[in-house]
């Protein structure tokens, strides 16, 4: 029983931030049964109204198949939109802060001691 509980316990502690970054980081597109039915597969709509088990089956498979490479390509895309953002664009190289052009001469006499006799 401890057992048990200790694997559920576990796969909730590796999962859950898997189903988190699924929804929460990425805009991934939900997938809708009757589009894949008709546009992927080509079944008729009488077909795709019974929803079979084997129907069902087959879109969860290709469901799965297509999130599979989803997560990584917007990975991919974010990071790219990233290194643009903060590399390429915000270089501070390549875009200096606006820094005065003439820096105070230090062996010249402050305005504020009087010169010297």
């Amino acid at each position: 029983m401890k057992q048990a509980l200790l694997v559920v316990i576990l796969a909730a502690a590796i999962g859950g931030p898997a189903l988190a970054q699924r929804n929460g980081n990425y805009q991934v597109k939900e997938m809708n049964f009757d589009l894949w039915c008709q546009e992927q597969a080509g079944l008729p709509v009488e077909r795709c109204d019974k929803r079979t088990p084997q129907d069902e089956t087959a879109f969860e498979a290709y469901r799965a198949k297509v999130e599979a490479y989803e997560i990584p390509y917007l990975q991919q895309k974010n990071n790219a939109a990233r290194l643009d953002r903060d590399i390429l664009r915000n270089d501070p190289v390549d875009n200096p802060p606006d820094i005065p052009s003439q820096r105070p001469d230090l062996n010249a006499p402050s305005a504020s001691t009087p010169p010297r006799p």
